[in-house]
């Protein structure tokens, strides 16, 4: 690969300010990222002209994501299988336990959600499409985790790494997550308890493609208010459920008993 480009990497920083913030002004972008006030005129006047950015209307000195990303987007999801066929399954999931449903993709060392269900109820997890979280953090996160080779792993996470936490449950050593994902490959299900959101139990499933490899997860997210042993278990069997069906969905054939020469 070659040599990363400067200005587009200084671009690319402005772009990804706005995945969190709504609309920002060049004073705003010059304190988040200290580059020269020139330097983001600049920046933000070459992504205005491209579209990638818009003046805030009755605002023109504050900016917005402009519609150029939004095809961007559109595109990369219509060649996205896994994002419709992912929708579609999540709804199913809803229909059948009305809690809120996802389905995630890993990113490097945080989970990106590509699909989502909200519940009906007055009282539910808030997240949105696109939303970036510490996988160590989230039963989806913790589900693909454990499905990395031993050295992707360690090459994400080093032994002796102090993690990020999110809530005081959730992990921040290496060991701790090397710990718990064992776990995971045993039971084949992820879950966690308030420790990406202090109020949100989650139970995750893996998702499996055509070639049989782990692509996504689908996880189900429930108010810890409507969490116990009993609830646990049901969604755990709906999300078990729901991830098979993505996962036949996008090509996966899966192994039976009698495939692999034992009882039926």
């Amino acid at each position: 690969m070659g040599r990363a480009v400067p200005a587009v990497l200084r671009a690319l920083d402005v772009l990804e300010l706005f995945g969190t913030t709504e609309e920002l002004s060049i004073p705003e972008i010059h304190g988040r990222l200290g580059l020269p006030r020139t330097t983001v005129h600049e920046l933000v006047g070459t992504l205005v002209e491209r579209s990638y950015l818009a003046p805030v209307p009755g605002q023109p000195h504050r900016f917005r994501l402009g519609v150029g990303v939004f095809h961007l987007g559109s595109a990369y999801a219509e060649r996205l299988d896994l994002a419709r066929e992912g929708q579609a399954a999540a709804e199913e999931v809803a229909a059948a336990c009305d809690e809120t449903v996802h389905v995630a993709v890993l990113e490097g060392r945080d989970v990106v959600y590509v699909a989502k269900v909200d519940s009906t109820h007055p009282v539910r997890m808030v997240s949105a499409v696109g939303r970036r979280l510490p996988a160590h953090c989230t039963a989806v996160g913790l589900m693909l985790l454990a499905r990395l080779e031993q050295r992707t792993l360690d090459t994400l996470f080093p032994p002796g790494r102090r993690l990020p936490g999110l809530t005081a449950r959730s992990l921040t050593t290496s060991r701790q997550l090397r710990e718990r994902l064992g776990t995971v490959r045993a039971d084949g299900l992820a879950q966690e308890y308030c420790e990406s959101n202090e109020a949100v139990a989650c139970v995750a499933a893996p998702v499996a493609d055509h070639t049989g490899t782990t692509v996504a997860a689908m996880s189900i997210s429930v108010p810890t208010v409507r969490w116990s042993p009993e609830r646990a278990a049901e969604l755990a069997g709906l999300a078990r459920e729901g991830a098979s069906a993505l996962s036949v969905r996008l090509g996966h054939v899966p192994v039976t008993a009698a495939d692999r020469g034992g009882p039926g």
